[in-house]
């Protein structure tokens, strides 16, 4: 590999990037979202608004590191190159400052601009029936434990008292062939997750399929999802009584489903689906003996038989592995946000949408070349080589990434994943809640409050 060249007078800023995101994330694209919200600095400084974007997306990609060691690590091989008389890095309290100048609306612009669905209909299991799967769910996010963050997110209370850290309510939109997030929403906790499914509905439009829990159900939302032109496949809540109209020959029925205003219902308003009953058979699985119900605007049987609309229903799931991924490979689960204030929280939670959908990208760009379905690429493969890559990336001439990334596709696919088999996740926990006592401020004063050890003492 050549080594690129740098000017004695370079700027650090100008030059700092994730060489192997480059591909989805351009610096062009993160300069645009900077500009039209007149974020941009003219004045010369170790960092601007373009290096800040890229260093919150890299923390997400390494968040057992402080920002200051991300920088520290995404800079290495510039600073390799550069002389040795090089302007040092800015220190933590200037990151810090800087992160809250740039504030969140660059992120939500670059995640809005950028963050679409992104399989082809060559693309294994991101199309049934001729339509792209999309799948809405809510997750809810742990954050710092600070006054600030629970004053503005509130936390979760049961009769066993109040969760331990605050919570973000956040609403998912996302493509199931992929895994790609298209579109979300963050509230405080207990704002309900009806008003955030509602409101992503924006991105939805016609030829795409869209599925939800029974826990969303809305006649409304059913409704406002035909008319933007998208099909529906959801589970209906036992409380819903359909009007049944007649039997198909693959075991389906067709149902009325009225309006829920009394007046539009007497007035004839309704909607006429499809309705999917089934039940499993084998024990290990979950939901053995339950009756499930699906509603369905695909009327024609033909075209989707019965038992392929459960099947393609279980396509669902994949958003739950998507909330997986994020949490527990991509956080690394014991790794809470970063932020102590609220602005601080939604801007590094869209920084991480952002970093998984360029992980995302990767992956379907390395199944596509290797002629694999998206599932069989490995998640935390893929995050491993890209922490390997980084330091390493910025050493070679910008003429030679094109061929570099070539190699890195190659090496993402060279282990692919076994065949995955259908998902359903059980509601269940590993772990119930401790007997200990809940550790709050008041019970964790600090030891500057302490009087020393020796004069506490009482022999008794």
């Amino acid at each position: 590999m050549i080594l690129r060249q740098l000017a004695a007078e370079c700027k650090l800023c100008h030059h700092i990037q994730l060489p192997a995101l480059q591909q989805v994330i351009s610096t062009e694209r993160i300069q645009n979202a900077v500009e039209e919200c007149g974020k941009q600095v003219k004045r010369l400084r170790k960092l601007n608004a373009q290096a800040i974007v890229w260093v919150l997306i890299a923390s997400q990609l390494f968040p057992q590191l402080s920002l200051g060691m991300v920088l520290e690590k995404i800079t290495l091989g510039l600073r390799l190159l550069c002389p040795p008389t090089q302007e040092s890095l800015p220190g933590a309290n200037a990151i810090t400052y800087r992160r809250y100048q740039l504030g969140v609306r660059p992120l939500v612009g670059l995640f809005r601009a950028l963050c679409k669905p992104m399989a082809t209909p060559d693309t294994p299991g991101a199309f049934r029936f001729g339509l792209r799967l999309m799948a809405i769910d809510g997750h809810i996010t742990n954050v710092p434990d600070t006054p600030e963050n629970a004053a503005y997110f509130r936390r979760s209370e049961t009769d066993r008292g109040q969760s331990a850290f605050p919570q973000v309510q956040g609403v998912y939109l996302c493509e199931c062939g992929t895994h790609a997030v298209v579109d979300v929403g963050f509230w405080p906790y207990g704002t309900g997750e009806q008003k955030g499914a509602t409101r992503l509905l924006r991105s939805v439009s016609e030829g795409m399929l869209l599925m939800w829990d029974r826990g969303l159900h809305a006649y409304e939302r059913l409704e406002a999802a035909r008319k933007r032109g998208a099909d529906i496949l959801v589970r209906l809540p036992s409380n819903i009584k359909p009007e049944y109209r007649c039997r198909l020959e693959d075991g389906s029925y067709l149902v009325w489903l009225a309006h829920p205003d009394r007046e539009k219902k007497r007035a004839g308003e309704g909607i006429l689906l499809r309705m999917v009953i089934y039940t499993l058979t084998d024990p290990e699985r979950v939901g053995y003996q339950e009756t499930h119900r699906l509603l369905t605007s695909l009327l024609d049987w033909k075209r989707a038989p019965a038992e392929e609309i459960v099947d393609c229903y279980h396509e669902r799931w994949e958003e739950e592995i998507l909330f997986d991924e994020i949490e527990t490979h991509q956080q690394r689960s014991d790794t809470l946000l970063r932020s102590r204030k609220p602005l601080g929280v939604l801007q590094e939670l869209y920084a991480l949408l952002l970093a998984h959908y360029a992980v995302r990208f990767v992956m379907l760009a390395a199944a596509q070349k290797a002629h694999l379905d998206p599932d069989r690429i490995s998640f935390v493969r893929t995050i491993q080589i890209l922490e390997m890559a980084t330091p390493l990336w910025i050493l070679g001439e910008p003429q030679d990434l094109p061929a570099h990334y070539e190699r890195l596709l190659d090496e993402i696919a060279r282990k692919p994943l076994p065949p995955r088999r259908s998902r359903a996740n059980p509601r269940v926990v590993k772990r119930k809640m401790s007997t200990f006592a809940l550790k709050r401020p008041e019970k964790h004063r600090g030891a500057n409050h302490l009087k020393p050890f020796k004069e506490v003492i009482l022999l008794i």
